[in-house]
């Protein structure tokens, strides 16, 4: 669990000349008042995002999405896994229909690989309890498709053997080297988001928490929450059946949203 607990750690990241008369000493001040004004507009536009907060419910084994605009979708989808001590939701970013492993929010939240806050759920030593006090989750994703589609192939190309360390890029190869370059760039750019557990109902885990568990295994009581049956013998990680959570997204400013989803003026750093 060393590798996991430097992840959670790793994750706890610009001459002087006369002017003869008043008229002709005002104009370049008015010109430089102009340009300062004009920058201070371009300056706060970039820093203007549209912010938009949606809510929804899952059960376990089930999937929720939501139209997010320029055809993209927020899904919180079941964990994939062939171990059955798993349960819980991963959360996506993506094209409609689905452009495939990775999406947009697995490739702008890192570490790859590893305890992650985008899977909500009894993974990598986490009970049900310590993955609901891990509270709020916050997270980024790629917006720009073309942005996409290069992170996917930099991404893909750090993941054969050699690429991925520890749950950090690490290109051994000059290709690979090149595709950690070219996926940071490519990162540095999207939005960003927060994902809030607002209820849920779980079996709790038998087990102690994990060390880097035990600061979200003591918030888990700051979640509402309600303790179902696990339906067999208690396990050491517990179940999660539902949860009910809000989203809450900031936008580029010119961002075109869904009819259907209202929109708030945000700083995007908020």
């Amino acid at each position: 669990m060393c590798d996991v607990e430097n992840n959670v750690h790793w994750m706890n990241a610009i001459a002087k000349q006369p002017r003869p008369g008043f008229f002709a000493w005002m104009i370049p001040w008015a010109i430089f008042g102009l340009a300062g004004a004009v920058d201070l507009s371009a300056a706060q536009a970039q820093n203007t995002c549209q912010k938009i907060v949606m809510m929804g419910d899952v059960s376990a084994g089930r999937a929720w999405k939501a139209p997010i605009g320029q055809g993209w979708f927020f899904r919180v989808i079941p964990i994939q896994s062939p171990n059955p001590s798993h349960t819980g939701w991963d959360l996506v970013v993506d094209r409609d229909p689905p452009a495939g492993f990775p999406d947009a929010l697995l490739l702008a939240t890192p570490p790859y690989n590893s305890i992650n806050e985008r899977e909500v759920g009894t993974t990598f030593g986490l009970r049900a309890q310590d993955a609901i006090g891990w509270n709020p989750r916050s997270f980024r994703f790629v917006t720009d498709p073309h942005d996409f589609e290069q992170a996917q192939a930099a991404f893909l190309e750090l993941s054969r053997p050699g690429g991925m360390s520890a749950g950090r890029a690490s290109g051994s190869s000059p290709e690979q080297s090149a595709a950690t370059r070219r996926l940071l760039a490519l990162l540095q750019r999207g939005a960003t988001g927060e994902f809030r557990i607002l209820d849920a109902h779980l079996a709790p885990g038998i087990a102690d928490a994990a060390p880097y568990a035990e600061r979200w295994a003591q918030q888990s009581m700051k979640t509402q929450q309600s303790y179902d049956s696990p339906g067999s013998a208690p396990t050491p990680l517990g179940q999660l059946h539902w949860i009910r959570f809000s989203i809450t997204l900031w936008l580029p400013a010119t961002w075109k949203l869904p009819p259907s989803i209202h929109a708030t003026p945000s700083s995007c750093t908020e």
